[in-house]
């Protein structure tokens, strides 16, 4: 495993511990998720992009693997239904008309192809301030991890779920079979699992979770406050936050 893996892997014992994320109580320029397959020969180049902005303190990058070109002869094994019901979420919520990849959704309001550079920074640049207008802190007391959201900077009667989004260090994959048949790639900030765990109202608000619940996944784990659409599909991100170990 390589010395950031570790750093990954070791992120969530920093919080238990009772250190201070990066970036606690700021404002991320934004959320970019990556919607990607290993068995699309169009993915890599996204894949070797979204490894750059995985890396950034400026941005949320969470990277989403889905199942349905596992019938082109290899299947995914960072790939989950949950993940493909988001992107079908986005589609409906954004009027895609369909779902592809790569594809990136910034903010959890505009898609773009997810290898074009310059298409992403863009969609990044859209955010009216700069940043997500939202901060959230994270910290312990005791037993539990508290997650504190601000309030609204303007009034808005639009409701959002906190998300917890957990996933994977880079991890390194030897594709055997289909489109990419003989790569090896590593993939970052893949995601495992997410779990809604509260409402959002537009004031100020605290969560307190058991730090059980959250260590359950011991890699690591960003924090969205993202608002729900019409059709209660995933809305635009109003802010965000991510476990991360400080530099020493």
């Amino acid at each position: 495993m390589s010395s950031r893996s570790i750093r990954f892997a070791a992120a969530l014992a920093v919080l238990l511990g009772g250190t201070a994320f990066a970036g606690d109580g700021k404002h991320p320029r934004g959320v970019v998720e990556l919607f990607t397959s290993q068995g699309c020969n169009s993915c890599p180049k996204a894949d070797k992009l979204f490894t750059e902005m995985a890396q950034r303190d400026d941005i949320v990058a969470l990277s989403y693997h889905v199942t349905y070109w596992d019938y082109l002869g290899w299947r995914d094994t960072l790939a989950s239904k949950e993940n493909t019901d988001r992107q079908y979420g986005y589609m409906r919520s954004l009027g895609a008309g369909s779902v592809y990849t790569p594809q990136v959704v910034v903010n959890g309001q505009i898609h773009v192809n997810g290898a074009n550079r310059a298409a992403i920074d863009e969609s990044l640049e859209e955010t009216p301030t700069g940043e997500l207008p939202v901060g959230i802190t994270i910290s312990k007391a005791g037993d539990s991890v508290v997650i504190e959201a601000e309030g609204s900077p303007a009034p808005s009667s639009d409701k959002a779920h906190l998300v917890l989004v957990y996933f994977e260090p880079p991890k390194e994959i030897a594709i055997a079979r289909g489109e990419n048949n003989g790569r090896k790639m590593t993939y970052w900030n893949a995601v495992t699992e997410m779990q809604t765990a509260g409402m959002w109202t537009g004031k100020k608000q605290r969560y307190e979770l058991p730090a059980s619940e959250i260590s359950r996944n011991k890699e690591g784990c960003a924090v969205l406050l993202q608002s729900v659409a019409k059709d209660g599909g995933p809305g635009p991100i109003l802010g965000a936050a991510v476990i991360r170990k400080p530099e020493n």
